[in-house]
C-alpha cells in the first residue's frame, strides 16, 4: 500500500522509520525545512530495539497529490485543524486515514472533514521524543500501532493494511474493537496524565506520598466510570493491568504532557482531560480530581500565553 505519514516527528518518524526500513512504500509529508534536514541528514531514530539511519521519501504541502492508500495521522490534538487542511490535497477517492491522537473528540472531527467512512479507529502506545537536532529518541520498549474499523468489520483495506503494518519493526495489530481499547487507553492516559501533571512526577514519586496511591485509584476510577457511562465499560483484566502499572513501586512512568510542561510546551489539556470531564458532566457523573486537573492544566496554559 502506498503509505502517507504526516510529519516526521516523535511518533510518525518512529513508525514510519520502522516502515521505511522494512521496505514498505512510505511518504511523509512534511514543511520544507524539516524536508531539507532530511534530505541532507536522513532520518535518524535512536531506539534500544534498534537505531535508525536512512534517507526516506518526503513531499511538502505543494506537491502532495491524492495518490495515498492511507493516511496516518499522529498529530498532537492542537495542530488537528492545520493537519486537516494539510492531508486533504493528498484524499484520494478510496484513500482512508488512521488517526494514532489521543482521546475520542478527533474522530468527530475527521469525519465532519472527510466522512465516516473515511476514518478508521487508532491508537498507538509508545514514548518518543524528537531532540533539538531533529533525532527521533524512543525513550522505552514499547511500540504498538493497533487500528480498525471502528464498526468492527474485517474489511479487506484493513486486510491489506495490516499486511503492511505487522512484520514492520515494531508491534502492528489488527483490532475488532479498536473503539473499546481506544476508550481503555483515554482511561489510563487521562489517570496518567492528570495525576503526574498536578503532582510534577512520575509514578514511584507520587507513590511516596502519603495519599499518593488512593489518589490514583480515585483518579482511575472517575475515567472509568466515564467510559462506562459512554458504554465502553475497561474490561476487567485491562483495569488489573492499568492499576497495576499505575501504582508500581520506584516506576518513572510520567505523560509525555508532563515533559511537555516540563519544557514549556503546549499541552493536549482540553482534548485528554478537559473532554473527558465534559462527557463526565454529561452523564452526571462528579469528577473532583479530573476537575482539580483540568484548572492545574488551564492555569499552566494562561501562565504560558
Amino acid at each position: 500500500m502506498r503509505l502517507l505519514i504526516l510529519g516526521a516527528g516523535a511518533t510518525g518518524g518512529y513508525f514510519g522509520g520502522r516502515l521505511a526500513e522494512a521496505g514498505r512504500d512510505v511518504t511523509f509529508l512534511v514543511r520544507p525545512a524539516r524536508a531539507e534536514k532530511l534530505a541532507r541528514d536522513g532520518l535518524v531514530v535512536t531506539s534500544a530495539l534498534g537505531d535508525i539511519r536512512r534517507p526516506v521519501r518526503t513531499v511538502t504541502g505543494d506537491a502532495v497529490t491524492p495518490d495515498y492508500d492511507a493516511v496516518i495521522l499522529a498529530c498532537k490534538a492542537y495542530d488537528l485543524d492545520d493537519a486537516i487542511a494539510a492531508i486533504a490535497p493528498a484524499v484520494g477517492a478510496e484513500t482512508r486515514i488512521v488517526p494514532l491522537l489521543n482521546g475520542m473528540r478527533h474522530l468527530d472531527r475527521l469525519d465532519d472533514a472527510f466522512g465516516p467512512e473515511r476514518v478508521l479507529g487508532g491508537l498507538c502506545g509508545i514514548a518518543a521524543t524528537l531532540t533539538a537536532d531533529g533525532a527521533v529518541k524512543h525513550l522505552n520498549k514499547f511500540h504498538l500501532l493497533t487500528f480498525g474499523e471502528r464498526d468492527g468489520e474485517r474489511t479487506p483495506f484493513c486486510a491489506a493494511l495490516e499486511k503492511d503494518l505487522t512484520g514492520a519493526g515494531f508491534d502492528g495489530r489488527f483490532s475488532t474493537i479498536i473503539l473499546q481499547e481506544m476508550w481503555e487507553k483515554w482511561v489510563m492516559l487521562a489517570t496518567l496524565a492528570a495525576m503526574s501533571c498536578l503532582m510534577r512526577a512520575g509514578v514511584g514519586t507520587i507513590l511516596e506520598a502519603a495519599d499518593g496511591e488512593a489518589l490514583i485509584v480515585e483518579a482511575l476510577d472517575e475515567c472509568a466510570r466515564v467510559a462506562t457511562a459512554a458504554g465502553y465499560p475497561p474490561r476487567d483484566k485491562h483495569l488489573e493491568r492499568t492499576r497495576a502499572l499505575l501504582t508500581e513501586r520506584g516506576s518513572g512512568f510520567a505523560a509525555s504532557m508532563l515533559r511537555d510542561i516540563e519544557g514549556g510546551g503546549r499541552i493536549e489539556a482540553d482534548h485528554v482531560i478537559g473532554d473527558l470531564l465534559e462527557r463526565a458532566h454529561s452523564f452526571g457523573i462528579d469528577a473532583p480530581l479530573l476537575r482539580v486537573a483540568l484548572c492545574h492544566l488551564q492555569t499552566y496554559e494562561a501562565g504560558r500565553r
